[in-house]
């Protein structure tokens, strides 16, 4: 397993950000990369951690289930649906408040690929590209946040 994190400071309160956040089929709403998102499925008993939702980036269809769900700190979450070079996609969001109305957010991403030396090495491939793509989604995160949001056409 890789991983790579990414960390923003974001002009907002943590109860804020976790709204947009935890309002998990509205991805498409501010990231501008996603085309469409919606829910697919609530978790068991009623509960968050097993929501599932659909994620259409361009020609690509994945879908996210949660795996941790814990207001207003953690949002993790398996992405199913890459190809199958990638055993395990896991994106996991905390917020941490730094100060009166200004929070840390962390965006972390860990893929397996597998453990011989060629698909360690696929896995750091795949971590130096998903690096941007952190970024990116922190950026629009912010953007929506602090009133800045710009979506591509």
């Amino acid at each position: 397993m890789a991983d790579t994190r990414r960390s923003r400071a974001i002009a907002a309160d943590p109860q804020k950000i976790w709204d947009v956040l935890a309002d998990f089929g509205a991805i498409s709403s501010w990231a501008d990369a996603v085309d469409h998102s919606c829910l697919l499925d609530h978790g068991t008993a009623g509960g968050t951690v097993g929501t599932s939702r659909r994620v259409q980036l361009g020609r690509t269809t994945l879908v996210e289930r949660i795996t941790d769900f814990d207001p207003p700190h953690t949002l993790a979450y398996d992405v199913e649906g890459l190809p199958p070079l990638v055993r395990r996609l896991h994106n996991s969001w905390t917020l941490r408040p730094i100060a009166r109305g200004l929070t840390e957010v962390t965006l972390t991403s860990a893929v397996t690929v597998g453990s011989n030396p060629l698909q360690r090495i696929a896995e750091r491939v795949l971590v130096r590209v998903s690096a941007s793509r952190l970024d990116r989604l922190l950026a629009c995160l912010a953007g929506e946040l602090e009133g800045h949001c710009v979506r591509n056409a």
